[in-house]
C-alpha cells in the first residue's frame, strides 16, 4: 500500500511539473470592432514583449484603421483580418436595440467560427469580449481553445438588483470553465468583480496594469526635437501655453467639458491654446458644436494619422504639450494619460474609476470631478501661471508612472499567467 501511494504521489508530481513547464503554442489577440485606443495599445505592448517566447498573432476586422495596422507591422507582429464587425452605434429605440443585439450575436458567432480554423488546443486566446455581455460566445470559445483570457479595463458599474443577479449568473456560467481567466487592468476593476465571483477566483486573478513602454518614452525624449518646426507644420502657435488631450473625440472622454473649460480660460487670458489629437471621424453636428464655442484659432483638432505612422511619432508629438488634460466621465486607466505623465507633462484628469491610482491630487497631478468645466479651467489656469508647479508635478508624475505602470513588468505577469493557466484547474465561483 505504501509503495502504491508513493508511486501515485510521484506520478502526480511529474504530471504537475510537465503542466507547469508547458508553454502556449501561440497567443492570439482578438477583437471584432473598429474603434481602437488604449485596449489595443495594451495588447501591442504585451505582444511585443513576449513574441520571442511564443508565437503571437492579432485578429481584427479588415476595415481597421490603417494606423493601427502599421503599429502591428512596426513591432513585427503578425495579423489576420476578419470580415465581421461589431455594431457599436447608439441604440436609442427598442427596435434599434434588438437589431444591434442580433448583429452582435451574428458577429461574435462569425468571429468564433473564424478562430476555429486555427488549432486552438494549445493556444491562448486573449479576446476583447465581456462575460456579462458575451457569455455564449465566450463559452463556445472555451470549448475549443486551450485557454481564454479577457481584460477588464473598466470597473463594473453600479446596476439594478435584477441586473446584478443576471450578471452573477453569467459570471457563474463562464467561470465554470477551468480555462477561463480575467485580467483586470487596474485595482479598481478587480475590486468591482468581488460581488460576482468567489474569493478563490478573485485571488487567482492578477492585475495586469495599463502601462507605458519605458523604452519608447525614453526614445521619444531623446529624439531630435524641432519644436518650432513641428508647431509650424501643424499650424500651432509658438508663443502660447499648449494644453493637449489625446484620445477619441467622444462624450465619455469629456470633449465638451474640455472645450467649455477652454472658453472659460480664454475669457481671462489669450496666451494659451488647446489641442485634441484623435483618430475619430467627426460628424457635421460635431463640427457645428465645436464652432459654437467660439474658440477660433485657440482650438486645434489634429488627426493622429497626420502625426505619423508609428506610435513613437505620437509620443514625440506630445512633447509639444505644456499641460495634459483628460476630463473623462468613464475610464479604466487611460494609456494616453500615463504616457503624458511618463513624458513629464503635468496632467489634469478626473476622479473616476482607476485614474486616482495614477493621479495623486497635488502630488503627481491634479484631480477634478467629472463634468466640472469650472474646476478644469481653474486647474489649467493654476498650472499656466505656475511654472514651478508644472515642473514639480511633471517630475513626480513621471517617476510614479515609470515605477508602477511599466510595460516590462506587465508583460512578465501576462506571460507567466498564460503559461501557468495550462496547469491550473478552475475553482468556480
Amino acid at each position: 500500500m505504501t509503495d502504491r501511494r508513493h508511486l501515485a504521489k510521484h506520478l502526480k508530481s511529474e504530471i504537475a511539473k510537465n503542466h507547469i513547464a508547458k508553454k502556449p503554442k501561440q497567443v492570439l489577440y482578438v477583437w471584432d470592432y473598429l474603434e481602437w485606443g488604449g485596449a489595443q495599445i495594451y495588447f501591442l505592448g504585451i505582444a511585443a514583449r513576449i513574441k520571442h517566447e511564443t508565437e503571437v498573432r492579432f485578429v481584427f476586422p479588415r476595415a481597421t484603421d490603417r494606423q493601427l495596422v502599421n503599429f502591428c507591422a512596426e513591432r513585427g507582429l503578425e495579423y489576420e483580418f476578419i470580415d465581421s464587425v461589431a455594431d457599436l452605434k447608439p441604440a436609442p429605440s427598442l427596435r434599434r436595440k434588438i437589431e444591434r443585439h442580433r448583429h452582435k450575436i451574428k458577429s461574435e458567432l462569425a468571429l468564433i467560427n473564424f478562430l476555429k480554423k486555427h488549432d486552438l488546443k494549445d493556444s491562448v486566446v486573449h479576446v476583447e469580449l465581456s462575460p456579462w455581455q458575451s457569455v455564449v460566445a465566450l463559452s463556445r470559445l472555451c470549448r475549443c481553445a486551450g485557454q481564454v483570457f479577457v481584460t477588464m479595463h473598466n470597473a463594473l458599474p453600479a446596476v439594478s438588483k435584477w441586473r446584478r443577479l443576471l450578471w452573477k449568473l453569467k459570471f457563474s456560467l463562464i467561470a465554470r470553465f477551468a480555462n477561463f481567466h480575467i485580467f483586470p487592468s487596474n485595482e479598481h476593476a478587480k475590486k468591482s468583480l468581488a460581488p460576482y465571483v468567489s474569493a478563490a477566483f478573485l485571488a487567482r486573478t492578477p492585475v495586469t496594469y495599463t502601462n507605458v513602454n519605458p523604452d519608447e518614452v525614453d526614445a521619444a525624449l531623446a529624439s531630435d526635437f524641432d519644436r518650432a518646426g513641428v508647431l509650424h507644420r501643424f499650424g500651432l502657435p509658438t508663443d502660447k501655453i499648449l494644453v493637449f488631450c489625446l484620445g477619441q473625440f467622444i462624450d465619455r472622454k469629456g470633449r465638451w467639458v474640455f472645450l467649455e473649460a477652454a472658453r472659460a480660460v480664454l475669457k481671462k487670458t489669450t496666451d494659451i491654446a488647446f489641442v485634441w489629437i484623435t483618430n475619430s471621424v467627426l460628424s457635421k453636428e460635431d463640427g457645428a458644436k465645436i464652432e459654437s464655442f467660439g474658440l477660433g484659432g485657440h482650438f486645434h483638432l489634429v488627426r493622429s494619422e497626420n502625426v505619423g505612422g508609428e506610435h513613437l511619432d505620437l509620443m514625440k508629438f506630445l512633447r509639444l504639450a505644456d499641460i495634459y488634460a483628460l476630463p473623462s466621465f468613464v475610464e479604466g486607466l487611460p494609456i494616453s494619460l500615463l504616457e503624458a505623465m511618463a513624458l513629464g507633462i503635468p496632467s489634469v484628469s478626473t476622479n473616476v474609476n482607476a485614474i486616482p491610482e495614477a493621479v495623486k491630487d497635488g502630488e503627481t497631478g491634479i484631480l477634478i470631478e467629472a463634468g466640472d468645466a469650472a474646476a478644469l479651467a481653474a486647474a489649467l489656469e493654476k498650472l499656466k501661471n505656475d511654472a514651478a508647479l508644472r515642473v514639480t508635478l511633471g517630475r513626480n508624475g513621471r517617476a510614479w508612472v515609470l515605477a508602477n505602470f511599466n510595460e516590462k513588468k506587465v508583460a512578465e505577469i501576462a506571460l507567466r499567467n498564460y503559461r501557468a493557466s495550462f496547469s491550473r484547474r478552475g475553482e468556480g465561483l
